[in-house]
């Protein structure tokens, strides 16, 4: 881990001997870490063959996370997933990962340990081996960034181009289930006791753990992109509405949303009926759920819906692509077709 100039690291941690902790304890390396922790950069072997993906993520405290409703291992696991939702979203594998860590002054090794387990407790599923990184001081608060390099066969990375009018827009998982963990957690932070109808402690845990702790889908990128099944894809990081505003973007297409195909959990639905909210909107705004939005050829649904069921993958069809020109459109019952409002979160908005 380099060490840059500029402040003295925080009182409470010796610079040094915290990054040989560090190499001691997260360090272990496979026969295709040539070097890993402890020289200027790693150096690593590359898969034969295969084509490299990187990615990074900057998580900012008071933006992207809170300590007072996130543990410091929390926090890793959840800046982990950030990035291992990127790769997954590419088709590929998740192989190395380096960390960039800010300290604040009243920061504690205790501390600085804790993120470290809830990051390599993200990692260890997938076999990534943490190879490297940077520690700093920092005046403010607390600053990660996480860089995470994989790998997929060549021609094989699924892209947010691709997808064709008359495709099958499919989603993984379950929606809007982390944004309303967050608000669960935020309310309980802040004490706040509004006149809601009761919502059990087993859905509460659901959402909250939904949050703290989501699920990288790798198992189903590499799926889609090893089978030749999806023509775009995309993580659901955002929230649906902007995240597939994205791969319309960048496949200039246009889309149609189900509205009532939305998948959406039971806690999900007895968090709306307790706060006399559509479940809907939640679903369409939400971000960070992790799940993939991904697109395919008709021809290819028979054969994505039977080989997802032999293999326990949750996926929903929820829409169609259409031409540019019919933009993002919603369908219910009630309302018809009408256009998709984008409700995500975007940063300096």
């Amino acid at each position: 881990m380099a060490s840059p100039g500029g402040p003295k690291a925080p009182r409470t941690i010796r610079e040094f001997s915290l990054i040989a902790e560090l190499h001691r304890r997260y360090g272990s390396g496979n026969s295709s870490i040539i070097r890993g922790i402890g020289d200027d950069t790693a150096i690593v072997r590359p898969s034969s063959g295969s084509w490299s993906l990187l990615t990074t993520d900057l998580l900012t405290e008071g933006i992207h996370f809170d300590r007072r409703t996130a543990s410091f291992s929390d926090i890793g696991y959840r800046a982990t997933v950030a990035n291992l939702s990127d790769i997954a979203a590419m088709g590929g594998t998740p192989q190395y990962l380096l960390i960039a860590l800010a300290v604040p002054r009243q920061g504690t090794g205790a501390q600085v340990h804790q993120l470290y387990r809830g990051v390599m407790a993200a990692c260890r599923p997938h076999g990534v081996r943490l190879i490297g990184g940077d520690t700093s001081a920092s005046k403010g608060g607390w600053f990660l960034s996480l860089a995470l390099v994989g790998a997929v066969a060549p021609h094989r990375a699924l892209q947010r181009k691709g997808a064709k009018a008359g495709d099958l827009l499919y989603v993984t998982g379950t929606l809007g289930d982390s944004s309303i963990g967050l608000t669960l957690l935020n309310e309980a932070g802040s004490r706040r006791r509004g006149k809601h109808a009761a919502l059990s402690h087993a859905h509460k845990q659901f959402l909250i753990r939904r949050h703290l702790h989501p699920t990288a889908r790798v198992k189903e990128g590499r799926w889609l992109s090893a089978g030749r099944l999806a023509t775009a894809a995309i993580d659901l990081s955002d929230g649906l509405s902007g995240d597939l505003r994205h791969l319309c973007d960048e496949s200039r297409v246009g889309a149609e949303v189900d509205l009532s195909a939305l998948p959406l959990s039971q806690a999900c639905w007895a968090y709306a009926q307790s706060r006399r909210l559509n479940p809907i909107a939640v679903a369409l705004a939400g971000g960070e759920d992790y799940e993939l939005l991904f697109t395919i050829a008709p021809r290819n649904q028979a054969r994505l819906e039977r080989e997802a069921t032999r293999q326990g993958f949750r996926i929903t069809n929820i829409g169609t692509i259409r031409s540019a020109r019919l933009g993002m459109r919603a369908r219910s019952s009630k309302t018809g077709s009408r256009p998709l409002p984008v409700t995500s979160y975007e940063h300096f908005r």
